[in-house]
């Protein structure tokens, strides 16, 4: 035997041994690999399930605010400052329009501020038709001449007060219903009112539009756990 083959037969199973530890090798990274990408896919799939569970717990949560909290009166009457209220373009008198509101849960309007004042008087200023189409609010002498009182029977706060030009004049003439005396109070000046002064003292007979109110719903102030 040659000594180079005598060479090549002892190199075989070095090289048998060097492919073994190659697939060897090769599998051990496969399986790692194999391995990191599970660890990967299941990072992955529990950080979607985390992001979709957020996803729900604050959609969830959105509604349960928008019921429990969101501010809204019911339908055709208009949320403002706590309040709500209903403007009726029905013509009535002042008490007839004073028993539809009640008939609605609230009952003629009460004015406690300028605030107040102020918003009522461009939302009917917008409402009005004609000059003379007017609203019905809560305040009346009708118990005692010149004792201006709420519909609650509480007394007119004088420190703002928003009679139009002369009023209340309690005005006479030569209808029945004007002699009887002007007891009863609308609000409206078609072209707009200086200073927000637009009350007249009317007969209270005469029909007219009129201003509902009531207090804001508690339940949709509720922000208790609905369980």
């Amino acid at each position: 035997m040659s000594r180079s083959q005598s060479y090549r037969e002892g190199e075989a199973p070095d090289r048998r041994s060097k492919v073994t530890e190659e697939r060897v090798a090769l599998l051990v990274l496969s399986a790692l690999l194999a391995a990191a990408l599970i660890v990967i896919y299941r990072l992955s799939f529990e950080n979607f399930n985390t992001k979709k569970t957020l996803k729900d717990e604050n959609e969830a949560l959105r509604k349960n605010l928008t019921v429990h909290t969101c501010p809204k009166c019911e339908e055709g009457w208009e949320l403002h400052g706590g309040k709500c209220y209903y403007f009726s373009t029905r013509d009535s008198s002042w008490y007839q329009s004073r028993d539809d509101c009640r008939s609605k849960g609230g009952d003629l309007v009460k004015i406690d501020s300028r605030e107040e004042q102020s918003f009522l008087e461009l939302r009917v200023r917008k409402k009005m038709d004609y000059v003379y189409d007017k609203f019905w609010i809560g305040l009346t002498d009708s118990k005692e001449e010149d004792k201006w009182l709420w519909v609650d029977d509480s007394p007119l706060n004088t420190s703002f007060l928003f009679w139009n030009d002369t009023e209340p004049s309690n005005g006479q003439g030569s209808n029945v219903e004007v002699r009887e005396g002007e007891d009863c109070v609308v609000m409206g000046r078609k072209s707009g009112a200086d200073d927000l002064k637009c009350w007249f003292d009317v007969s209270c007979k005469i029909p007219y539009k009129s201003i509902c109110e009531k207090s804001f719903p508690e339940k949709h102030l509720d922000t208790s756990d609905p369980e």
